[in-house]
């Protein structure tokens, strides 16, 4: 009978640290709650600005989420995470930690590096995604005139000094 109760507790304890492991977030404009970490990965459904969210975990530039509308992938930049709220001092505080605190100008950045190992052997060629990369190509002619109608200059930046140590 001891052995059934040990069982019992390691098993409830186990329950409620998953239930721990989860972040409160909010939607921070409307996106795609997708199946899978991938762009072209399969809708599940639709967050609305403001929707709550439980971030599970991140793969990559992705949050995998819970929500009233269901479960799924959505881009980190299209989440706040946190329960702060607009007015409250936390949420004065968090705005400053993350860089969009005073000028009213939002600042994000996601920390992704690049490709993982599990990109890297999962990568196929896509030949229409290429065309569509190549069609955004410019001629020097063409990039001239974009300049000159910004009014951009252009200026002349010198190489960074070799490191010392016999670095590249």
């Amino acid at each position: 009978m001891r052995a059934r109760h040990w069982i019992v507790l390691l098993a409830g304890g186990w329950f409620a640290a998953g239930a721990w492991a989860t972040e409160a977030g909010t939607a921070l404009k409307a996106d795609e709650l997708k199946a899978a970490p991938f762009r072209d990965a399969k809708t599940v459904a639709r967050l609305a600005s403001g929707d709550k969210l439980d971030i599970l975990k991140q793969q990559g530039g992705w949050y995998q989420v819970k929500s009233a509308k269901g479960s799924g992938w959505v881009h980190m930049l299209s989440v706040r995470r946190g329960e702060a709220r607009k007015g409250s001092p936390v949420a004065g505080l968090a705005g400053l930690a993350a860089g969009r605190a005073g000028t009213g100008k939002v600042v994000a950045t996601t920390g992704v590096r690049g490709l993982n190992e599990e990109d890297l052997k999962s990568a196929k060629f896509d030949e229409a995604e290429l065309k569509k990369m190549e069609a955004n190509t410019v001629s020097k002619d063409e990039a001239r005139k974009f300049a000159a109608q910004a009014q951009l200059k252009a200026i002349k930046l010198d190489y960074l000094p070799k490191p010392e140590g016999g670095g590249k």
